[in-house]
C-alpha cells in the first residue's frame, strides 16, 4: 500500500527527521464555513511549529447525499462509473475550500484530487478497492513547504477512470496515505469524542475508550459501529499505523487503535469489548445457484453472507446498501426479494473462539428481553444477531449492560 515498487529503496524522509502529520477531517469537521476555517487554523499552527501536515477530507455535511439525491432524481439505476464521477465532487470542494482557507491565514495548501494524489485502485466502480500509492507529489509538496489536501474516498481505476471507496472510505485513504509517506500514526478527526463500548445515544452507560485493540475495532466496525471504516482498520493492521480517532471539536485525546491495548482475555473466559448495532438489515430471497448469486455480488464488491436452505433460499450480504444488492443480482437476471424489517446487533469478543458461552450468554440476554433471534452467525470474534428492526434498541442496551459493564467495578464482564 505504501506505493513502493519492489527494488526501491525507503522514501526518503520528509519535513527533516520526522514524516508529516497525517489528518483525516469527516464531514461534519468541514460541515460549514467557519468550521473549514478552524480546520485551516488547526492546520496552519501545526506547520508553523515545524510539522508537515498532509490532510485528507471528506465532503462538507451531507454534501454526498445530497449528491446521490440528485442521481436518484434522474435515474433509479444510474451508470455506477458516472455516479463515481458525480460524487466525487464533494471531496473536491472541500479541499479547494479549506487551501482558501489557508491562504487567508497566511499559510499555503494544494489541493490534490485522489488520481493526482496517486492513489490507485481497481476498476469496481462504487467500492473500489485501493492497489496502491504513489506519494511522490505527495511528498514533493510537503518538501516544498506546502499543507497537502487530498480528497478522500477516491482514487483513480487502471484505465483512468475515478473510483470511490465506498462510504466511510476516507478514513481508508487516510490510513494508507499515512503508510505510504511512512507515518507510524494517522489522526482521523470527527464529531466524536472517542470509541465508546457502544453508541452512546442508544446506551447512555456505555464506556469511553482510552485504548481498543485494532481486531477488537474490526469488529465492532463489521458489526455496525460507524465511527470508522472497516478497510481503514485492516491498513492499519498490515502496515502498523496507529489510528487515533478523536474530536473535531476540542484538543482532548481520544481513543488509540493499536496493538497492546491491554490482555483482556483469561483462560477459558473472553472478555467482551463492546456491542455495536444496525437498524437497517435485509435479507435477500433467490431463486439461483449460490455460486452465481456470489459472482454476481463480487463483480459489485460485495460478499455473500449467510445462507438459510429451504423452500426458498435466503442470504445475507453484510453491510450493503440494499439497493447496491439488488442492482448487483439484476445486473446478472438474478431475481430477488429483500425483507426490510430486520435490524442487527453484534457482540464482540476475541475470544469467542475458546469460550462459546459468550453466545450461549448473548442469546440468553435477548430471551429474557423478550426478542427473538431471527438470525444468528458466528465469527471467531463475534456473534451476530439479527433482529426486528423495532428491537435493535432494546437489544443492545440488554446486551451491553449483562455482558460489557460490571454492575460494581464497571470492568468489561467475561464470559465462561
Amino acid at each position: 500500500m505504501a506505493g513502493r515498487r519492489s527494488g526501491e529503496s525507503a522514501p526518503r524522509s520528509i519535513s527533516g527527521p520526522q514524516a508529516p502529520l497525517v489528518w483525516k477531517f469527516g464531514g461534519t469537521s468541514v460541515g460549514d464555513h467557519d468550521r473549514i476555517r478552524a480546520v485551516a487554523q488547526r492546520m496552519v499552527d501545526a506547520q508553523r511549529s515545524g510539522r508537515g501536515v498532509v490532510a485528507v477530507l471528506s465532503a462538507m455535511g451531507k454534501s454526498t447525499d445530497a449528491l446521490v439525491a440528485q442521481a436518484a432524481a434522474i435515474s433509479a439505476n444510474p451508470p455506477l462509473r458516472e455516479l463515481d464521477a458525480l460524487l466525487s465532487v464533494g471531496e473536491q470542494i472541500s479541499c479547494a475550500l479549506t487551501a482558501m482557507a489557508v491562504a487567508e491565514l497566511g499559510g499555503r495548501a494544494v489541493s490534490l484530487t485522489g488520481p493526482q494524489a496517486g492513489i490507485r485502485t481497481d476498476a469496481t466502480h462504487g467500492g473500489a478497492r485501493m492497489l496502491g500509492i504513489d506519494p511522490a507529489r505527495i511528498r514533493a509538496a510537503v518538501e516544498d513547504g506546502a499543507i497537502v489536501l487530498v480528497t478522500g474516498f477516491q482514487g483513480e481505476s487502471p484505465d483512468g477512470d475515478t473510483t470511490t471507496l465506498g462510504r466511510g472510505g476516507s478514513d481508508a485513504s487516510a490510513v494508507a496515505v499515512a503508510a505510504a509517506l511512512g507515518a507510524r500514526e494517522c489522526e482521523i478527526f470527527t464529531d466524536v469524542p472517542a470509541v465508546f463500548t457502544a453508541d452512546p445515544r442508544v446506551v447512555p452507560t456505555a464506556r469511553r475508550l482510552a485504548t481498543i485493540r485494532p481486531q477488537e475495532m474490526l469488529e465492532l466496525a463489521e458489526a455496525g459501529a460507524g465511527v470508522l471504516q472497516p478497510r481503514s482498520v485492516e491498513l492499519g493492521m498490515a502496515h502498523g499505523v496507529d489510528i487515533h480517532l478523536r474530536s473535531s471539536f476540542g484538543t482532548e485525546e481520544g481513543t488509540w487503535i493499536r496493538g497492546g491495548a491491554g490482555d483482556f482475555e483469561v483462560a477459558g473466559t473472553a472478555a467482551v469489548a463492546g456491542v455495536a448495532h444496525r437498524r437497517d438489515e435485509h435479507l435477500y430471497t433467490i431463486d439461483a445457484p449460490l455460486g452465481a448469486v456470489a459472482a454476481a455480488l463480487a463483480a459489485r464488491g460485495l460478499v455473500l453472507g449467510a445462507v438459510v436452505s429451504g423452500p426458498a433460499t435466503t442470504v445475507s450480504v453484510p453491510a450493503a446498501a440494499p439497493e447496491a444488492v439488488v442492482a448487483a443480482l439484476d445486473a446478472a437476471g438474478i431475481a430477488v426479494a429483500s425483507r426490510e424489517d430486520l435490524g442487527s446487533v453484534g457482540v464482540v469478543s476475541l475470544g469467542l473462539a475458546r469460550a462459546p458461552g459468550v453466545v450461549t450468554a448473548t442469546l440468553d440476554v435477548l430471551a429474557a428481553a423478550g426478542i427473538t433471534p431471527r438470525l444468528v452467525t458466528t465469527t471467531p470474534a463475534r456473534v451476530s444477531v439479527l433482529v426486528a428492526a423495532d428491537r435493535v434498541d432494546d437489544a443492545t442496551r440488554a446486551l451491553h449492560a449483562a455482558l460489557v459493564v460490571g454492575e460494581d467495578t464497571g470492568a468489561r464482564r467475561t464470559a465462561a
